[in-house]
Formats: C-alpha cells, structure tokens, sequence
C-alpha cells in the first residue's frame, strides 16, 4: 500500500534547502479551493477546513486531501474511513473559519451549517459548490501531514446558480468567478 519510489537525484539534504518561512511564503502564491472535510462514524461527525484536496484520477474518481495531524479531525477520520469534501461558495467563509477554529466544539460547527449523510454516512453540506462523498483507500503520512487517498462513491453538484467558489490566495479569502 506504501509503496515509495525515491526519484532519481533525490537527496535528504535537500529538505534543509528551503527555509520554512520561505515555503510558506511561496504557497502563499498558489491558490486553493476552500473545503470543508468531513466524517461521521462511531465517534460521531467531525469535520475541518482544508484547501489542500486535488483530483488524483477520474478513473476510478479519486481525490487526495492532506490532513494536518494535529487537527482534532485527524483520527476520527482515518477510524471512520469515510469523508465528504465539500466545496465552498464565497458567501460561505464563516463556515471556513468556524471549521477551522481550534476554539470551536465540533457541535457548534455542525451547528453552523445542513447537513445530510451522503452514501457513506459522511455528512454533506446541502449548499456546497459540489461535494464528493467518498471511502479512504490509502493513507500515507508526510511530514507534518497525513495524504489521504480517497476513492469518490457520490458527487453532489449544488442546485443554486453558478456562485463564485471560495479560494484561499496570499493567506485571504478571495474568489474564482466563472465566465
């Protein structure tokens, strides 16, 4: 399942190259949709807001999503083995920050949003851009973060007009308008 191939000219040291500051400043640059990751199961729903979730394959549909593994999400998600990522619109960035409170109890999240259990039993946002209902197939963790692969069972594409989906840009909300 962990299968790692190191590319040729890789070098350990190379990992010292770039400062962290440096980094981040550059992701800084690099737009990100913003999501809210969610999971239900035995331990009940828990959820968090990422923007680092891309298209791996559209066969089979699969996404990736890291999770930082200090995110109290974090092991709920890997025991449940299910996820719902769900999509923003620009009028939703309070529920961006309110997922991404350390401060917030996962009922007052929840709270802050409907919710209806997609094919998996992952809770799914009723006004999301789209949102991909989906089973855990491989984990592999990186750093400070966890690269969940996840295979899609389900998408839910909202039934509102088309709005501005919610983007995180030079560390702020900003917004992709579509033509």
């Amino acid at each position: 399942m962990n299968n790692v191939i190191a590319p040729f000219g890789y070098n350990a040291s190379d990992e010292a190259a770039v400062s962290v500051d440096t980094f981040r400043n550059g992701m800084a640059a690099l737009p990100g949709a913003v999501t809210v990751v969610t999971t239900d199961g035995p331990h009940g729903p828990h959820g968090f807001t990422a923007s680092a979730v891309c298209s791996v394959s559209d066969t089979p549909p699969t996404l990736l999503v890291c999770i930082n593994r200090t995110t109290s999400a974090h092991p709920y998600i890997l025991k449940h083995g299910v996820l719902a990522i769900n999509v923003l619109h620009e009028a939703q960035h309070e529920l961006s920050n309110t997922f991404s409170s350390r401060s917030r109890s996962m009922a007052e999240r929840f709270a802050a949003g409907k919710w209806h259990a997609g094919l998996t039993g992952a809770p799914v946002l009723d006004d999301a851009l789209v949102s991909f209902d989906c089973r855990i197939r491989e984990i592999r963790d990186v750093g400070t973060h966890t690269i969940v692969i996840a295979h899609v069972v389900d998408v839910t594409v909202g039934n509102d007009d088309v709005r501005p989906a919610l983007v995180w840009f030079n560390r702020q909300y900003s917004r992709v308008t579509p033509k």
